[in-house]
């Protein structure tokens, strides 16, 4: 009997799903020796099952995958994938006839709602209004009617920078379309088949200069660490809109503090910070215009099952030699 092991964070109940379905299947689930529950942020700990199994689902350490003779298939329960991104890890895998998947069909829905439910929030002033109606004594709340009218906006004709394309991003536009915006991803290599004007991510200091609302979905890499650093943060537009739902890592927040405080930011909504928790005494819980959600874009009722239905899928698939979804390696 082939086995997958599994550090996912799953709730009792989901995993019970998986342990049935599994084992529908003909699998033996195989679960750590000690705490399971790794996350996008934190790698698993070693542990001889995962090393011995056939396939990883969750957040595999790196090095049991390295070491394993076994593992063929890694699934994981993040959308990023920037810890399995390494050179050595795809040849370990693709020498035993491997493949790894991101679960990117699991988050592009909710992470792409929740950067249209910032926009909208921002631009129809809802936190102004949450933030009068949650005074402690009602004598604080009063009725801003005037101030609040006065500075919503509409996104109708609004212009979008996209840093970062892929399926969240891709996702964005959609909906964005019935909006009316103007979009423009940008990202590493143009392929062609886009369904919005694409650039390379190369043009990102003329591009953030032209939009209204520049929305940062790049992963975590190497490469991008602290892509968003001073000199591009100070090419953003005047009054201009910032979102972070990709990594904290990728943006210099004192330059993003530095360009709230001074007026040229028009606002930051960020769901993702550099440490994660963000600090209780960290400046951009209490910066001008800025709201922070805790890493929650891609969390929504149902995930972990949507989880495991999207590893079943693929484990049907690999059985019957079909293409798997959201496949990096």
């Amino acid at each position: 009997m082939e086995k997958v092991f599994c550090n996912a964070g799953l709730s009792e109940g989901v995993m019970g799903l998986l342990r049935g379905e599994l084992g529908r299947l003909g699998w033996e689930l195989v679960l750590p020796e000690g705490e399971g529950g790794a996350s996008n942020l934190v790698e698993g700990a070693s542990d001889r099952g995962l090393v011995e199994a056939d396939v990883a689902f969750g957040q595999p350490n790196v090095s049991d995958l390295l070491a394993s003779k076994s593992v063929r298939l890694v699934q994981l329960t993040s959308a990023g994938w920037a810890r399995y991104e390494r050179e050595d890890l795809a040849g370990a895998l693709r020498g035993r006839g491997g493949a790894l998947c991101t679960a990117s069909g699991v988050y592009c829905e909710p992470c792409a709602e929740h950067v249209v439910a910032f926009m909208l929030a921002g631009a129809r002033r809802l936190v102004g209004a949450w933030e009068n109606q949650g005074g402690e004594r009602a004598g604080e709340r009063g009725w801003p009617a005037g101030r609040l009218r006065g500075e919503s906006r509409l996104l109708l004709g609004q212009r979008v920078a996209l840093v970062g394309y892929g399926t969240i991003a891709a996702r964005v536009a959609e909906l964005l379309g019935p909006l009316r915006m103007e979009v423009v991803a940008l990202r590493r290599r143009v392929r062609g088949d886009e369904r919005v004007r694409t650039r390379e991510i190369g043009e990102a200091g003329e591009w953030v200069g032209w939009a209204d609302h520049v929305v940062n979905i790049l992963p975590g890499t190497g490469e991008t660490a602290g892509f968003f650093g001073r000199e591009l943060l100070g090419r953003i537009k005047p009054g201009a809109m910032f979102y972070n739902i990709g990594r904290g890592t990728t943006v210099d927040q004192g330059a993003l503090l530095e360009g709230l405080v001074e007026g040229r930011i028009g606002g930051a909504f960020l769901d993702v910070t550099d440490p994660e928790p963000l600090p209780a005494g960290h400046g951009l819980w209490t910066a001008p215009r800025c709201v922070v959600t805790p890493h929650t874009a891609g969390g929504f009722v149902g995930e972990g099952e949507a989880l495991v239905r999207h590893l079943l899928g693929n484990l049907e698939r690999w059985r019957r030699g079909e293409r798997l979804d959201d496949r990096v390696v």
